[in-house]
């Protein structure tokens, strides 16, 4: 049995032939897009559902930084998965770490790093975190040895 992949599972999807560029792997915004639709996923999960967003405290982490590494390939018909962590919390703000795998070979295809700002919607600017959503941050540390 492998070792247990960090973070918790956020997006699992086949990838599409028009999820690929004309070189036949996915394209780069597929990749990006895999991480936006984790990072709402994690949210919800952490209380910061839709409907909060519209109508309930209106807030929402929004990313102000990205690094990537693409590490595999990925072509259509592949399954991938994402797994998200969090490297860092502050008051505002808090640092995730996504990582995309093949789930037929469990290998690692892309890496990303999300520098994220809890967003007040209606002020449009950054909040403090509120403290339950700080708690379950705190539940996704990613300790620095286990980077990949």
């Amino acid at each position: 049995m492998s070792p247990a992949l960090p973070g918790v599972e956020t997006f699992r999807r086949a990838v599409d032939p028009s999820d690929c560029d004309f070189l036949g792997h996915m394209n780069v915004s597929r990749y990006l897009q895999a991480c936006s639709d984790g990072m709402f996923s994690l949210q919800s999960d952490l209380g910061l559902t839709r409907g909060d967003m519209e109508s309930g405290r209106r807030l929402s982490f929004a990313v102000v930084h990205i690094e990537s590494d693409f590490r595999a390939e990925v072509l259509a018909g592949d399954v991938v998965f994402l797994r998200s962590s969090v490297l860092a919390i502050g008051t505002k703000s808090a640092t995730f770490r996504h990582r995309l795998y093949r789930a037929g070979d469990g290998a690692l295809a892309f890496e990303a790093l999300f520098k994220a700002v809890c967003l007040d919607l209606v002020a449009r600017r950054a909040a403090p975190i509120p403290d339950e959503v700080r708690r379950g941050l705190e539940t996704l540390i990613e300790e620095a040895t286990d980077a990949a």
